[in-house]
Order: C-alpha cells, then sequence, then structure tokens
C-alpha cells in the first residue's frame, strides 16, 4: 500500500463514517445483497434495490462510486443509493476493483460486467433493460465517461481488451463532480498538483502521456455518447472541469443539462449529493431523476 492511497482512504473513510452514522435502510425498499459479478467476490459484488411492493420490470440505474481510484464500496454508497429507488427506480449498487491493487483498466472491466449483468438478469431482478441509466460521482464519473465513451466510440473501444454487450450504451447518464481531462491545458496548477499523486496510483505507468491520453474522456466524446446531465458545487474542488466537459458535449452535439448547486452564502462541497442528510442533496438526485424519467 502506498502513501496516498492509505491517507485517502483513511480520510475518506472518516468523512464518510459522519455522513452514515444513524442510517438505516427505509422501510420502502427492497434490497438484495451481496450478489457476486465476478471471480473475487470480495471486490466485484453488487447490491440490487428495488421499491417495496412495486412488481414487474422498472427502469435501472447503475451507480458507479467515487474514491480517487484507491477508496470505496457499495457499502459507502448503499444510502445514496436506496434515496434514488424511492424515485421509481431500481438501483444496481456495486463494488469494482480499486487501485493501486488493480490498474486501469480492471475498474472499466467491472463496469462492463456489470451492465452485463443486468442485461442478463433483467427477469430475476425486473430490469426494463430498454431504460438502463447510470451515475457517477468524482473518479466514478470519470470512469463512467470512459466507459460511456467505450460504448458509442468503435475506434476507442478498440483500445480495450473487453467489449460492451453488442448495441449497448446507457440511455442517459448523470456525471456528478466528476474529473474528465487529465490534459495540462485542461487543468490548473493547482489541481494538477492534487490530482497527479491519485492518477499515477490508478495507471500502470503512473501517469505517462499516452495513459494520460487514454483516461481522457473529453477526447473521446464523440456525437453518439449518451445523453447527460452533469453537475458540480460552489466548492466543488472539481468543478473547473466541468465547463470543460460541456464545450466538448456542445461541440458534438451530445443532449445534456448542466446543473449547479450551492453559492458563496450556502456552500457545497465536493459530492455534496451524497450527504443524506442535506436537503440540497435531496433535490439533486431528485432532479436527476427526473431528468432520468423524461427519456421514458
Amino acid at each position: 500500500m502506498s502513501v496516498t492511497s492509505d491517507n485517502i482512504r483513511k480520510s475518506f473513510k472518516e468523512s464518510d463514517d459522519r455522513c452514515d452514522a444513524g442510517l438505516t435502510t427505509p422501510e420502502n425498499v427492497v434490497r438484495y445483497d451481496d450478489i457476486a459479478y465476478g471471480d473475487d467476490a470480495a471486490a466485484q459484488s453488487l447490491d440490487v434495490y428495488r421499491p417495496k411492493g412495486i412488481d414487474g420490470k422498472m427502469p435501472v440505474i447503475v451507480s458507479v462510486h467515487g474514491g480517487g481510484w484507491v477508496y470505496g464500496d457499495k457499502e459507502r454508497y448503499q444510502y445514496y443509493c436506496m434515496s434514488l429507488v424511492q424515485h421509481g427506480f431500481v438501483v444496481v449498487n456495486f463494488t469494482y476493483r480499486l487501485a493501486p491493487e488493480h490498474k486501469f483498466p480492471a475498474a472499466i472491466e467491472d463496469i462492463n460486467t456489470v451492465f452485463e449483468f443486468v442485461l442478463e438478469n433483467k427477469e430475476k431482478y425486473g430490469f426494463d433493460t430498454e431504460h438502463v441509466f447510470a451515475v457517477g460521482d468524482s473518479a466514478g464519473a470519470h470512469q463512467l465517461g470512459l466507459y460511456a465513451a467505450i460504448c458509442t466510440n468503435p475506434e476507442y473501444a478498440k483500445r480495450y481488451d473487453f467489449a460492451p454487450p453488442k448495441g449497448f450504451a446507457p440511455t442517459a447518464v448523470a456525471l456528478n463532480c466528476g474529473f474528465y481531462s487529465g490534459d495540462a491545458a485542461n487543468m490548473s496548477d493547482e489541481l494538477r498538483k492534487e490530482m497527479m499523486p491519485m492518477m499515477g496510483e490508478y495507471l500502470p505507468n503512473g501517469g505517462s502521456a499516452k495513459e494520460l491520453e487514454m483516461i481522457d474522456v473529453v477526447k473521446h466524446i464523440t456525437e453518439d455518447f449518451p445523453p447527460t446531465l452533469y453537475m458540480t458545487s460552489s466548492h466543488d474542488f472539481l468543478k473547473e472541469q466541468a465547463p470543460i466537459l460541456g464545450k466538448k458535449l456542445l461541440e458534438c452535439n451530445v443532449p445534456h443539462v448542466f446543473r449547479f448547486y450551492g453559492s458563496a452564502k450556502n456552500p457545497l462541497y465536493h459530492v455534496f449529493h451524497c450527504d443524506m442528510r442535506l436537503k440540497e442533496a435531496y433535490e439533486c438526485n431528485k432532479d436527476e431523476c427526473e431528468y432520468f424519467r423524461s427519456f421514458l
């Protein structure tokens, strides 16, 4: 374990422990926990959450958690994901293989396997596979963005050793407080100083020019990229990345919506939407679910 990853895991865990303290499963949610979707049961498992008392197929949201590529699991995202269920969706919440133990593209491979699971288990869990949405935040938004590009950019997809299900792409995605481009021209010196150690943990060669190009979401977006809602907040340390994504979506004529939350007087920080005690988190998550419902 490197010092960088160890420090991130400790500090992020302390913050998450405070946010999750006292939270419980809502009474109107049914959960199916600890379903293995890969060979590593500890690192490749998922939960399925459904509204209680509602049978039949329902639209699906797959959640790709954040954590600087080195931290996070489905337990940390269970309460956020169950809050999405309460807006009328089945939600898939999963753990994926983390860096530095598992370098890029291990997590992207896991994301693909989870979407395969959704398509293959539509009858068992009541997934409406005509309406499969996805959310991701921070490093999760980055990796979801890469996966959406793989699904919609054949030339980029050829650079991977796996392939998404034939003809599949998420119906729409929501990218929250995300990291989208490691190009020096798209990063302030301050942000670059903060992000490079984490990217060094994520990438097999520590962040070579070729690797940074490979994981640059913006460079691989085409006109076929899924419709996108992206958001940031007043005190999100990654907020300078949002307009970079927006500019590329606009250039490629990808339908998109931008949301900004908080203000100088009401500061909202990175991934505030995962703090279930904030009314602004409820509002943000409701906005995203309403966006997804516009595709039904």
